[in-house]
């Protein structure tokens, strides 16, 4: 690792010294770069991006349950609340492959009991409790305090 950091601390200036060019560089850890890379002068903005807030999840799940009226978002973003993006999209799979053997077994079935094929919110739900989050607490801690530490906008 040590070489490698040296070398592209090496090709940040010369990058940086012709016009028209912009390097654009993300981490999920600034705690696991080496410290000369977060040092005035190697980036002009250092700006952290952290978890999605509320609004966000509930966006992220509005696309995953397609706006079904009869999915409770808000309950999902509560159920929900340390998942990455890639984790909410991997529970909406997990929901959805449930949903499609159900459906598929209950074919005729269903005739007249007024419920609609596809996900539920406790098809959601179950999916949730399924999956395991990527956040932690700590990382949020943890990011809480990178953003003292480390941004400059």
């Amino acid at each position: 690792m040590h070489g490698v950091t040296n070398e592209l601390l090496k090709l940040i200036p010369g990058f940086r010294e012709r016009d028209e060019r912009l390097l654009v560089c993300a981490t999920n850890s600034n705690r696991s770069l080496d410290p000369a890379f977060l040092r005035p002068g190697r980036f002009d903005y250092l700006i952290p991006i952290g978890t999605p807030d509320k609004a966000a999840w509930a966006a992220i799940w509005a696309r995953y349950t397609e706006g079904r009226a009869d999915v409770d978002i808000d309950e999902l973003v509560l159920a929900s609340e340390l998942f990455t993006p890639a984790d909410i999209e991997h529970a909406a799979r997990v929901a959805a492959q449930a949903s499609f053997e159900r459906d598929l077994l209950s074919v005729g079935v269903r005739a007249g009991d007024g419920s609609a094929p596809g996900a539920s919110t406790v098809d959601y739900l179950e999916a949730i409790a399924e999956c395991r989050p990527t956040v932690t607490p700590e990382m949020v801690e943890q990011f809480a305090s990178d953003i003292t530490t480390h941004a400059r906008t």
